[in-house]
């Protein structure tokens, strides 16, 4: 098993789990104007286009588009998990965005952490608990760090929430994201994403 492969699962599996309970994929969730079946797409139309760019698939809107969004989850992860089993994929080396990379280190570290994020996201659109860990935590927190200002361009994160200095961790290293802990849906009409 490639380490990429073992840090993906590492992340995608919790993902998966959350997905795998959701019962209303309309509801709001922190991202403004997404619901929790945008979350869903948004996470596999920016992995593909990803794995489209690095000729890893042939048209990233090659995606099964019926039924619910957990089978359509299920066949995008069983991709990424199966393109990382292979270190020559794995190993692929790479110009990224924040400087060499390969193909491993940016789907399993930056699109890994991506699924960190958003299960929080999705999990408290359904009322539930997330299950962050600290390791988890702390690595969206060293994430942000390495990011710097370019994590708040646009189509990223928001800017940071204000909060209380003692705040817990899961809420000091969420607000660096834009997001508010405890989250409480707006009764704002979502859109759904473009």
């Amino acid at each position: 098993m490639t380490e990429a492969l073992r840090i993906w699962r590492e992340r995608a599996h919790p993902f998966t789990a959350v997905v795998m309970e959701v019962t209303d994929w309309d509801a709001a969730t922190p991202c403004t104007e997404w619901r929790a079946r945008d979350i869903v797409a948004h996470i596999i139309s920016t992995e593909r286009e990803f794995l489209e760019t690095h000729q890893l698939i042939a048209d990233p809107h090659q995606i099964e588009t019926s039924g619910e969004p957990a089978g359509q989850w299920a066949g995008h992860e069983s991709l990424v998990a199966g393109l990382l089993a292979d270190p020559d994929v794995a190993n692929r080396r790479f110009a990224g965005y924040f400087g060499p990379s390969t193909i491993g280190e940016t789907l399993a570290g930056f699109y890994g952490g991506d699924l960190l994020v958003h299960r929080w996201d999705l999990a408290v659109s359904q009322g539930m608990e997330a299950g962050l860990t600290e390791k988890e935590l702390q690595d969206i927190d060293s994430s942000m760090d390495g990011f710097g200002e370019l994590a708040y361009a646009p189509g990223l994160f928001e800017r940071p929430v204000d909060i209380p200095g003692t705040a817990a961790l899961e809420q000091r290293v969420l607000a660096r994201t834009g997001r508010s802990v405890p989250f409480a849906a707006a009764r704002s009409v979502v859109r759904p994403i473009q």
